[in-house]
């Protein structure tokens, strides 16, 4: 047996192919770690010449399995062109004069003789034979060019390109666009034409894959390869490829981000911050924040933490399960790509059996768990999430429904909009509802419904955002959705008081058009609803809560802009020029003061007109109310809502539509498109009567056009609407077909005829076939 595991020995030190890659002799550079003299072994030699501690720093990258800072062949190939004359170059692709940006104490631009091989961009002194070679960048697939544009042309009068490589970046400037362009098309086809490169890390996780279920393979890859261990010392490189490059040229430019390479040499700082942090909620914040802003980042990321949760020297402290909750807070905000899944996975399993029932064994579980729900985040975690991953408990979040009524449930950071909604019903006895209800974000003014598949972490991450942004409180409501049988709700049930409470939130909103004489006899049900029989000593709530204001508005506005008699001199004036001419030319330094004035005074007036007519309408909503003792809170909903019903419109959701074109060629501005259970119906806004309605089963196709625009076939008849509620059209009309289809596969009469076309699906765009 001692000589079996002698044998094995010599044969891993001496032919074991998959873990005896030499990837770091003869480094050019110092490898990616900082190393002490003590690191070095008894014969003299440091560790990076046996086997790679970091991944090596390469000139421009390598290719193949080739890992060191640069080959033998590629270190030969550079010397000999040093050696090499200009007149020995061969396979030359692209040559020319062209300016190249140098900096020094100032900005300058030297003119130079650029010579495009196959491995690399060069430039000489000149073009005659002999000339010497200044420079040199190795192309590899790494490499990247930005293109020529027009504000550079603008600011320097030259077209520009710019090449990245490994160590250097080269500004070059033509005065021709056609030269310019021919020079970037030839530099990235190069590019293009070289293999992948790739680093220790990815080579080392292609071994472990493929020697998973050989553990003594995987022990022994992970003890000589340091690359895969948690380390003190800083990153120099990443440890997957990444373009080089900076990010000038895209979107995140204004918000400070380096090149990605320099920004996973930051974030390895960061993780390493985080032992010794105070407070590591905002570091956390902040790694997974840049993360969202530059996706290829994730898998880095995913790679760093893998590396710092193995073979940690103290796997127990606090300081070490920092790594565990930033792992924790990646997997239910990100996933990484299949192959650094299938790597973490392992590792996760891995740690599993090395430390059983330990912290680090309960984090590796909550971890894989939350890698089979995790889909990718619309906003960074907030922070009280972020504090409820690392302890890894769920959140307790306050949904509101329409009245004074709130529940609170506990969610985690993969609950969606749909099963907030399904506990909701469980919560207030609706399962055996016909209706439909959905979440909405809330606040005084605005409300939008909330799609099914949200995250509702996401939801509370963005109305945080919007409280600290717009100082108004926003709120997670439950509501009614689809009123598809408002007759078979129970009076005594919790529907009818969300469908109360819907239908007054409309009132006060103005899109229930009834006469003013009902609007008060409203408002009155409402105070009796809600303080019980009058009494001059109950505390009433503003008008604006009872009663539509912009009626008010729209009537004190009316009387104001009746016109106003000028005075006799002012009217003597304007027919005499001269007269005109004088007080255009001693008046004139009065106007501004004159038309501040006047502007004051009718502020002034309509405020106090609008006093006077909000005291008028609340004398005699309150006179109503006395008229109604007796009335208990039941009958006073009933009452209402059998007034609220007298439209023929109730239960449809209106949506402002800015303009409405049809086929036929009728034309109007300003109208109501409200939405229904069985139609499609056009009012004028304040008008009760519809001026065309379309049941569902006349309606062939409905979508969207363009970007503000919504289209409805019914018939013959193609309806244009310009409206900036397109998504929400959308899913109520998905939502009521799908319900309706629902209805006629349990065999329920839906009150519609419906053509013989599938439904849509939700958010199905741009058009719907019905």
């Amino acid at each position: 047996m001692p000589l079996q595991g002698v044998c094995w020995f010599l044969c891993c030190r001496q032919g074991f192919s998959l873990l005896g890659r030499d990837y770091g002799e003869k480094e050019e550079e110092e490898s990616f770690e900082l190393r002490n003299k003590e690191d070095l072994t008894p014969n003299g030699r440091s560790p990076a010449e046996v086997t790679v501690s970091q991944p090596t720093r390469t000139a421009n990258g390598t290719n193949g399995h080739t890992v060191p800072e640069g080959s033998e062949e590629m270190k030969s190939l550079i010397i000999e062109k040093n050696k090499m004359g200009l007149e020995e170059e061969s396979e030359l692709l692209v040559k020319g004069w062209l300016l190249r940006e140098v900096r020094g104490n100032w900005i300058k631009q030297r003119r130079y003789w650029f010579v495009l091989s196959q491995d690399s961009l060069d430039y000489y002194s000149g073009p005659e034979k002999g000339a010497r070679r200044l420079g040199t960048l190795v192309l590899t697939n790494l490499c990247s060019v930005i293109w020529p544009d027009k504000q550079t042309y603008k600011e320097t009068g030259h077209w520009s390109i710019t090449v990245y490589g490994r160590k250097h970046c080269y500004r070059l400037y033509t005065k021709h666009f056609n030269e310019a362009v021919h020079w970037a098309c030839a530099v990235q086809k190069i590019i293009d034409t070289k293999a992948p490169v790739e680093t220790p890390t990815q080579l080392l996780i292609r071994d472990i894959e493929e020697n998973k279920f050989n553990p003594e393979v995987v022990e022994h890859i992970y003890q000589h390869n340091p690359v895969l261990k948690y380390t003190q010392g800083p990153l120099y490189a990443p440890l997957l490829p990444f373009p080089y490059g900076s990010l000038e040229h895209t979107y995140h430019s204004g918000k400070g981000y380096g090149s990605v390479r320099e920004e996973a040499v930051k974030l390895f700082n960061c993780l390493q911050q985080l032992e010794s942090a105070r407070e590591p909620v905002s570091i956390i914040q902040g790694v997974l924040q840049t993360c969202l802003d530059l996706r290829p980042l994730r898998d880095e990321v995913y790679c760093q933490l893998v590396k710092q949760t193995s073979y940690t020297p103290a796997p127990y402290t606090a300081a070490h399960l920092r790594y565990w909750q930033l792992l924790t807070c990646m997997s239910c905000t990100f996933l990484p790509g299949p192959i650094v899944l299938k790597y973490l996975r392992f590792h996760l399993k891995r740690i599993q059996s090395q430390s059983p029932e330990s912290e680090m064994d309960n984090y590796a579980s909550f971890i894989s768990e939350a890698l089979e729900k995790t889909k990718c985040r619309e906003c960074v975690p907030s922070w009280e999430e972020i504090q409820m991953l690392m302890s890894r408990q769920e959140m307790l979040c306050t949904v509101h429904y329409p009245g004074p009524g709130s529940c609170q449930l506990y969610i985690s950071s993969h609950t969606t909009a749909n099963e907030v909604v399904r506990r909701m019903q469980e919560k207030l006895s609706l399962q055996e509802s016909k209706n439909t209800f959905a979440l909405y974000e809330q606040n005084a003014l605005w409300e939008q419904p909330i799609a099914g598949g949200t995250l509702i972490a996401d939801i509370l991450t963005s109305l945080s955002s919007k409280e600290s942004e717009s100082k108004s409180q926003w709120k997670l409501v439950f509501k009614l959705y689809c009123l598809l049988d408002a007759d078979s709700i129970s009076v005594d049930s919790i529907e009818y008081l969300l469908l109360f409470e819907q239908c007054h939130e409309m009132v006060v909103r103005g899109q229930l058009p009834a006469c003013e004489e009902d609007l008060q006899a409203l408002a009155s049900l409402r105070l009796q609803c809600l303080m019980g029989d009058f009494s001059t000593h109950a505390p009433c709530p503003p008008l604006d809560e009872l009663f539509p204001g912009h009626m008010l508005e729209a009537r004190v506005l009316m009387s104001l802009s009746a016109p106003q008699a000028l005075p006799a001199c002012q009217v003597a004036a304007q027919g005499c020029p001269a007269t005109q001419r004088f007080l255009q030319g001693t008046l004139w330094s009065h106007t501004a003061t004159a038309a501040h004035k006047q502007k004051v005074e009718l502020d002034m007036r309509l405020r106090s007109r609008l006093k006077e007519e909000a005291a008028a309408v609340m004398g005699s909503i309150l006179e109503r109310w006395k008229g109604l003792v007796g009335y208990s809170r039941r009958d006073s909903m009933a009452a209402y809502l059998t007034i609220a019903r007298q439209w023929s419109g109730f239960g449809c959701t209106l949506y402002e539509v800015d303009f409405y074109i049809s086929s036929t060629g009728s034309f109007s501005q300003k109208l109501w498109l409200g939405v229904a259970a069985t139609s499609v119906s056009l009012y004028r806004q304040g008008e009760a009567d519809a001026l065309e309605s379309f049941p569902y089963g006349q309606i062939c196709s409905y979508g969207v056009s363009d970007s503000n625009t919504f289209k409805i076939t019914a018939g013959d008849r193609d309806l244009m609407f310009e409206t900036t509620k397109l998504t929400e059209i959308m899913q109520l009309m998905n939502a009521y077909f799908s319900a309706i289809r629902r209805q006629r596969g349990k065999g329920e009469d839906a009150d519609i005829t419906m053509v013989s076309r599938p439904t849509p699906t939700l958010l199905e765009l741009p058009s719907h076939p019905v």
